[in-house]
């Protein structure tokens, strides 16, 4: 049976913030620090999440946990982040409908943790398949590469997100992702160039130098130390619990997964370099002579180098750092930059190089994990975003983000009540107007077209005349001067002139989350965004792969005199694009909050806690979120749950759901104005009510424990008593079974003895008259014996005087014959073995000499009947080289145990000879041997084919035929006495073969190609029998010359193997290994 739990079971505090009372701030706080402290991080207020950082890691995500929050109720389980995740899951997977998780907090947090978390469980509960494996692999592993590039380390957070991420992940309608597209705001490229202190650059930098190969490092001209890049800042370089070399491993990896080629990998990393070498660019003033002061370049290496890894030549980047060309309708005018201007330059450059690289990065990941189908996709979103920000010193970043948080605000007021609205009528529910703070009107201050902060500061960059931040702030003063939540020293309104809290040079907003001071200092250069065209176009004529899609202005065939669109006006339209889709889809919430500054656990700062509270207006919600009904659960869950408290519905009502919470209210005598009846859900008022019946059930169950216990033990008494009876019983048959046995034993004991003793002596009775029988016939068989030896010994003596010598000598000689016989059976079959019994006495002499001849004759006989024709061959073969060769030749010896195999090269199978097999007739012999240059004394490798009619020397690699010579041309064979392999195949003269010379060769088979070649002159009737000199020196023709080869025993350096030497013109000399 399935357990019925809720979220209301067990609960710390308040799961549920809806149903907090008293509801104000502080036990709000209090609440969030009483879970927290429990290491409860995770807290509801209605569907939406509250997440607090616990700065350590939990065992609440493992594969168990998310197999327990699986296809389960939002509410009956306790808070958590997996619980959201689900549910948006199935709302996407079941009833078709598009998601979005929406996730806000500000830098620490934990909003990336969190969307880890949410993309982990998603991949974890969809489907299986090597193809959707590989999806969900590519979806998480888009994290590492965007947070290595677009996260940085900061005072709040040691892995802050510095840009905002949304991700559509797209589904089937089985619910299996088929890909995922990201859009990235605002990345903060400012800190590629300056970073505050005790903040780093971004991670990418850092990951570089520490984790890239020697050789990396060197094709990319970088240095491992971190001091000698001015961008990167040195007092917080190592962070620790971060090992940036194990990072750019995952870095690496990640971005192969993803689908990056290794040449995009490698062209990225070139612009990282190119980035730290541009940031130690520096300038120095030239003067002129009309006055004004030019940059120029002081040190020219990190210039050289930044250029060759971009492929752009030196002088002209040093020229856009040193001018400024400026373009109106058909005109250009040069102007010098001064030394501030290049800086501003060369910062610009790195900036917009950046952030353009990021951009390509999520574009290249986009192409990646798209989808690949056209049908209609199913997709959930997950927007990962700044939280509002409230610094001591705020400027345009901030600006743009809490303009953003603001939207993100007003359509989670206008989402939720939608929700809460829809849901009232569709459960047919009087719907009420709920009282909120409407911060549309904020909205409103900053974008409106004509009057909004973003719409006056564009008008103001692109207004011609001096433009400053100033100008900015006293345009505002003069438009949004009335406006009730802008206020500023210098506006209209006297009531700020003695307000020493309000700056000069500053304004501030009335947020939603609170009131907000804004410094004007940059808002004008941040919302220009402006790059010289002249650094665009030589970016332009780089070389590098990337750089062209990156700088797409700077081609000169496409100059557009047009103002690029302000960082305002991009910012504001991306996230009009991102409200829309937003709009489109069901909303789910998670809420990050970080508990202390101090990023270590344990630690649980009220006031900060507080102020995030504040501006997240998590209070607010609250309230709207219970202006109606504060808890509303279907009626089966409420039955289930509070059915004890009725006896009609204890133990189960048989009936609809909603007559038996009817009964059950009716019968709580709960008054009619703290619930209303839904078409599938009980809608109650006020938390106090539902606090009430939790308190009567929780007082129900302590008596429904009771009476469970009573009853468990009396059945547990009774059913010990019944065991104890049955075992008794059990214990006596078994006891009378085991003396019956051990009675029956030793009778059957005495029984055997008593047996044996009986058959014992009936045996020996046996014995003794067996053993009287057996001698009395033995007694007669020996008399009876006696008797007739008595009786032939008297005939004998009648005839043994005439015929006992001579019968007596031929019986001798037999057995001494037989005897002889028989020992020459011992003699092996083998014609080889030489042994023969000696003769056993001398009148044996000839009939033993002529024995060993006869059965050797005949076991030869035997021998040679079980050859083959091909073997008789060989054999004979052998016996024609042991004539040419037996003590002449040293290496004949070593040879006789080999046998004469023919084809060395299996010229017959091997296919790399087929043309030159086809072009010979019948082999009889190939060989790989060498043929010696009379040049050098160096053998080169050469094919040796023997046929019937003629030898060939052919190419060992390519098996064409350098040499044919027929047989009968050959005059003679030279070979020396000593062990070496070397001959020499003397020609006739005046053959047709003569004219290119004799042929000096080197084999390891020297021995059989002779014998084969005297075995074919021998038996050809056609032609002179070949002539073998065997000598240490002969002369061999090589062309017109004669060379005297000549053999002499010595060590050769080159090993154990013959070594020629060419001495002089005639003479070749081979050093033969001593033996």
């Amino acid at each position: 049976m399935e357990v019925k739990t809720s979220l209301l079971d067990n609960m710390i505090g308040v799961g549920d913030m809806v149903l907090l009372e008293p509801l104000n701030e502080d036990s709000f706080i209090v609440n969030l620090r009483n879970r927290f402290d429990h290491n409860e991080i995770y807290t509801y207020i209605g569907s939406v999440v509250i997440s607090m950082n616990p700065y350590r890691s939990l065992p609440i995500y493992t594969p168990q946990k998310v197999e327990e929050y699986r296809n389960r109720n939002f509410y009956e389980l306790s808070p958590h982040i997996y619980a959201l995740a689900d549910e948006a899951y199935r709302s996407l997977r079941d009833q078709d409908k598009d998601q979005c998780i929406l996730i806000t907090g500000e830098s620490g947090a934990g909003k990336t943790e969190a969307s880890k978390l949410v993309m982990s469980y998603v991949a974890a509960v969809c489907g299986k398949g090597q193809e959707v494996n590989k999806v969900k692999e590519q979806l998480l592993q888009s994290n590492p590469v965007l947070e290595a590039f677009g996260n940085a380390k900061t005072m709040r957070n040691d892995n802050s997100s510095r840009f905002g991420k949304y991700m559509d992940i797209e589904f089937d309608f089985k619910g299996d992702p088929l890909g995922g597209v990201i859009s990235n705001y605002l990345l903060e490229k400012s800190r590629v160039c300056k970073q505050p202190r005790g903040e780093r650059n971004f991670h990418i930098f850092y990951q570089l130098l520490s984790g890239a190969s020697d050789d990396t490092l060197m094709k990319l001209k970088l240095d491992r130390d971190f001091s000698k890049y001015n961008y990167l800042s040195l007092d917080s370089a190592n962070v620790n619990g971060l090992d940036d070399a194990a990072s750019f491993r995952t870095v690496r990896n990640a971005m192969q997964i993803v689908g990056f080629m290794e040449a995009e990998v490698q062209s990225v990393l070139e612009l990282v370099a190119a980035i730290l070498k541009l940031g130690n660019i520096e300038f120095k003033p030239e003067s002129r002579v009309n006055g004004f002061d030019e940059s120029r370049v002081k040190d020219k290496n990190d210039l050289k180098e930044m250029c060759e890894l971009l492929g752009i030549e030196q002088s002209v980047l040093e020229r856009a750092f040193s001018y400024r060309t400026v373009e109106a309708k058909m005109e250009k005018m040069s102007t010098t930059l001064n030394v501030a201007q290049a800086y501003y330059a060369r910062d610009a450059l790195a900036k917009n190089l950046y952030s353009r690289l990021f951009s390509w990065l999520v574009t290249r990941i986009n192409e990646s994990i798209k989808a690949q189908a056209k049908t209609r996709h199913k997709v959930m979103g997950v927007l990962d975003i700044y939280g509002f920000e409230i610094f001591e010193d705020n400027s345009f970043e901030q600006f743009i983000i809490n303009y953003c948080n603001e939207k993100l605000q007003q359509i989670f007021i206008e989402l939720t009540l939608r929700e809460e609205q829809e849901e009232y009528i569709r459960e047919d529910i009087e719907w009420t107007n709920i009282e909120y703070f409407n911060n549309a009107v904020i909205c409103d201050l900053i974008e409106n077209n004509q009057n909004g902060i973003l719409a006056m500061l564009d008008e103001e960059c692109l207004r011609p005349g001096t433009v400053t931040d100033d100008t900015f702030l006293d345009k505002l003063n003069t438009i949004c001067a009335e406006h009730q939540h802008f206020e500023s020293r210098l506006n209209k309104n006297s009531k700020f002139l003695t307000d020493h809290s309000l700056p000069h040079s500053c304004f501030r907003i009335q947020h939603y989350a609170g009131k907000v001071l804004y410094r004007v200092e940059g808002f004008v250069d941040k919302n220009n965004d402006l790059l010289y065209r002249d650094l665009s176009q030589a970016m332009y004529k780089a070389t590098h792969s990337l750089m062209r899609q990156l700088f797409p202005e700077g081609n000169p065939a496409k100059v557009n005199l047009k103002r690029p669109p302000t960082a305002g006006f991009q910012f504001k339209a991306s996230v009009g694009v991102l409200m829309k889709n937003l709009q489109t889809k069901n909303p789910n919430y998670i809420r990050c909050i970080k508990p202390n500054d101090k990023k270590v656990a344990h630690i649980f700062t009220d006031s900060l806690v507080c102020h995030q509270v504040r501006y997240l207006g998590l209070v607010e919600n609250v309230r709207v979120r219970r202006a109606g009904y504060a808890f509303r659960q279907p009626y089966e869950s409420c039955l289930e749950r509070y059915k004890m408290l009725c006896k009609k519905t204890w133990p189960q009502w048989r009936g609809p759901a909603r007559d038996g919470v009817v009964v059950l209210l009716t019968d709580c005598s709960v008054p009619t104005e703290e619930f209303a009846y839904g078409r599938s859900k009980i809608f109650i008022r006020n938390p106090r009510t539902l606090f009430t019946l939790e308190e009567r059930r929780r007082a129900c169950l302590e008596d429904l424990a009771t009476l469970i216990q009573k009853i468990y033990r009396g059945w547990k008494s009774r059913t010990h008593f019944l065991l104890l009876k049955k075992s008794q019983v059990v214990v006596a048959a078994w006891y009378r079974r085991y003396a019956q046995q051990n009675k029956y034993q030793k009778i059957k004991s005495a029984t055997l003895v008593m047996q044996s003793f009986i058959r014992g002596w009936k045996a020996r009775n046996i014995l003794r008259q067996l053993k009287y029988e057996k001698r009395c016939k033995e007694a007669v068989t020996t008399i009876a014996a006696y008797w007739h030896g008595t009786q032939v010994r008297r005939e004998y003596r009648k005839f043994f005087r005439a015929n006992a010598g001579k019968k007596i000598y031929d019986f001798t000689i037999q057995r001494i014959m037989q005897k002889y016989f028989l020992g020459l059976k011992t003699t092996t079959m083998s014609p080889m073995d030489n042994t023969w019994p000696a003769k056993p006495y001398g009148f044996l002499e000839g009939a033993h000499t002529q024995l060993r001849r006869i059965f050797h004759l005949w076991r030869c006989k035997k021998y040679r009947g079980q050859f083959t024709e091909e073997k008789k061959a060989v054999y004979e073969e052998k016996l024609e080289a042991s004539e040419i060769f037996k003590d002449k030749k040293a290496l004949y010896p070593s040879s006789v145990s080999q046998p004469f195999k023919g084809d060395y090269l299996e010229i017959q199978k091997n296919p790399k000879y087929q043309k030159l097999n086809s072009a010979v007739e019948e082999v009889l012999l190939a060989d790989l041997v060498n043929k010696i240059n009379r040049a050098n004394g160096k053998g080169s490798p050469r094919l040796f084919l023997l046929t019937k009619s003629n030898f060939v020397l052919a190419d060992q690699k390519t098996g064409q035929v350098k040499a044919s010579v027929p047989l009968p041309d050959l005059a003679s064979v030279s070979v020396s006495t000593q062990s070496d392999g070397f001959f020499a195949l003397k020609l006739k003269e005046g053959s047709a073969s003569a004219s290119k010379g004799d042929f000096l060769l080197s084999s390891e088979h020297l021995i059989e190609i002779i014998t084969k070649l005297h075995h074919i002159g021998t038996t050809a009737a056609d032609r002179d029998q070949i002539n073998i000199d065997i000598s240490d020196e002969f002369l061999v023709q090589f062309k017109q010359d004669k060379v005297c080869v000549k053999f002499i025993q010595g060590g050769p350096k080159n090993g154990n193997s013959a070594a020629c030497k060419r001495k002089n013109n005639r003479l070749l000399e081979v050093s033969v290994p001593s033996p």
